[in-house]
């Protein structure tokens, strides 16, 4: 009889499998949340197109950020039932949730179709992405981490980290693909009228082989040994958050790691495109092409980063990476501008521009709900000039006086629009904006980067700094944290410090420093707000987090 039952149970998976099997289905997960990403400019045009073009944008950077927002509620309710139910069954609904959300995005009506129906369908897509893979990345570095030996878990888990690298490739790719083709056959505006909507579509047969592949798994062993002791957490909310002893690591993962793992991880790779494509105006196949060779390199770093976290330590492996991040921010992108888009450069070194406007005239321009109207003078010029993608600096004008552009010598008054009709206002508008660009032409500033005088590797080299620091950084985090909490509420626990740090303060990472730039002026002070978490975060690794490097996953 025991021979029968032994035949008849599954057979258990070798470890390349398990590390292959979870590496692809989060692969696939990524390749859904970053084509939304990647696709910015396109959904601010298709689902905001009833707001001005600056609002718009930082719309969509929102809603960008918005699925983030939501994965720690997606890690709590996820890692509850990973805890509780098994890890395989959690990560197995994350990714058929997340897949149907995808496709139903390629399938949504546009503003002009629907209206305010399309943006909020949209929304509601975004919010099931980020919950879904709030529990995804916990399953899958869980799963991996409780197969491994002590001493390869840094190796075998960062095969789960490279999944990043491969679903931001392939997103990346088939967003290329589809844009040279569509563009070959139907012209160059079929893209963004319709062809957005296949790299969405195509995440359908990536779903099929996903499911196809987690359904051939079996339940970890970690887990599967903890069921047959009944060590099974009966509350892992309150063992996780409801203890002090428990609850402090939450903490010190969230602040020591995290913060800084959100922070320079979407400024390498998120942040960097919308920088090159709104102020540095370098063309979005250019960007998608550095971006694909950069995150392309990026593989071989994590797993290097993971293997070598397994010889010296997790802690001195990681704080490198955020250090080298805190140093690289600021000279990396002037870096990144003098060689993407040197004439802009030299304009701003030779002619500055100054914005002299009354400041309560100024608004921060974000209306997702399209209920604002930004009609002040200041408000006109500012955006203007941010969609032109030029620093400018503040200087304070009388209360009530009409908002001036100085272009080094030149003077450019803008105007209010309130009270006009709506041609009226678009007429004013447009002949402003007009005016200012003529202004800034005369001074040398450009409109877009100029192909020729690009410095294509110097962009790569600059690009690879950040990519260094990022994978250093992210390459041992799955170990480190598995390693850091008990078996009894591991899923719980380390997947909800995780989502915040990469969904509060990570997904937020281009639409605050966006924000931020159209407010303030300079196109370098959007980097603040990684540059503080980051600075947060090395200080507090530095002082308090421990070295977890082959600790025991049965404690």
């Amino acid at each position: 009889m025991a021979a029968v039952e032994e035949a008849q149970a599954p057979k258990k998976a070798s470890l390349r499998t398990v590390v292959a099997a979870s590496a692809a289905g989060t692969t696939f997960e990524w390749y859904d949340f970053f084509v939304f990403g990647s696709l910015t400019q396109v959904i601010s045009k298709t689902f905001f197109s009833g707001l001005p073009e600056t609002a718009g944008y930082i719309a969509a950077l929102a809603l960008f950020g918005a699925g983030f927002a939501f994965r720690p509620l997606g890690a709590l309710v996820f890692g509850r039932i990973g805890d509780r139910v098994g890890r395989k069954g959690a990560f197995l609904f994350t990714v058929v949730l997340m897949g149907g959300a995808t496709v139903a995005i390629g399938l949504l009506p546009s503003y002009a179709q629907a209206g305010i129906i399309a943006p909020a369908l949209l929304v509601l897509m975004r919010i099931l992405q980020g919950f879904a893979l709030g529990g995804e990345y916990g399953g899958a570095a869980i799963y991996v981490a409780e197969h491994a030996p002590p001493g390869a878990r840094g190796r075998s888990t960062s095969w789960v980290q490279t999944s990043a690298a491969f679903g931001l490739f392939a997103a990346l790719l088939v967003i290329l693909v589809t844009r040279v083709i569509v563009g070959r056959y139907f012209g160059p505006e079929a893209f963004d009228a319709w062809g957005w909507r296949i790299p969405f579509l195509f995440s359908a047969g990536l779903l099929a082989i996903s499911i196809f592949m987690r359904l051939k798994l079996s339940e970890s062993p970690a887990f599967a040994k903890m069921k047959e002791e009944g060590e099974i957490a009966k509350a892992p909310f309150t063992e996780a958050f409801g203890t002090w002893k428990n609850l402090k690591i939450v903490l010190l993962a969230l602040v020591a790691i995290m913060f800084a793992q959100g922070a320079v991880w979407y400024t390498a790779f998120f942040y960097t495109q919308t920088f090159m494509d709104k102020f540095l105006k370098v063309p979005a196949e250019t960007i998608n092409m550095l971006m694909m060779a950069a995150t392309a390199v990026s593989a071989i770093f994590y797993v290097a980063f993971g293997w070598l976290s397994d010889k010296v330590g997790r802690k001195p492996v990681m704080l490198f990476g955020m250090t080298l991040m805190l140093i690289a921010y600021f000279p990396g992108f002037h870096m990144l501008a003098k060689t993407a888009n040197p004439a802009l450069a030299e304009a701003e070194a030779r002619t500055p521009i100054v914005v002299v406007a009354d400041p309560t005239e100024c608004s921060l321009q974000f209306d997702p709900v399209g209920k604002a109207a930004f009609t002040s003078s200041c408000d006109i010029a500012k955006s203007t000039l941010a969609n032109a993608g030029v620093s400018y600096d503040n200087q304070k004008a009388a209360p009530g006086a009409k908002a001036q552009v100085k272009i080094g010598e030149t003077v450019i008054e803008s105007a209010s629009i309130a009270g006009l009709s709506k041609d009226q206002a678009k007429a004013a508008k447009a002949e402003i904006e007009g005016r200012i660009k003529g202004g800034l032409k005369a001074a040398g500033y450009p409109e877009k980067a100029d192909p020729a005088r690009m410095n294509l590797p110097g962009v790569f080299g600059v690009l690879m700094v950040f990519v260094i620091a990022a994978t250093a950084l992210f390459g041992p985090i799955a170990a480190t944290l598995v390693e850091l909490f008990p078996t009894r509420i591991r899923y719980t626990a380390m997947s909800l410090p995780y989502h915040i740090g990469t969904g509060w303060v990570g997904g937020f990472v281009p639409f605050t420093a966006f924000a931020i730039v159209a407010a303030v002026g300079n196109i370098y002070s959007g980097l603040w707000y990684p540059f503080a978490f980051t600075a947060i975060s090395v200080v507090t690794c530095l002082l308090f987090l421990p070295e977890t490097n082959k600790r025991s996953l049965h404690d």
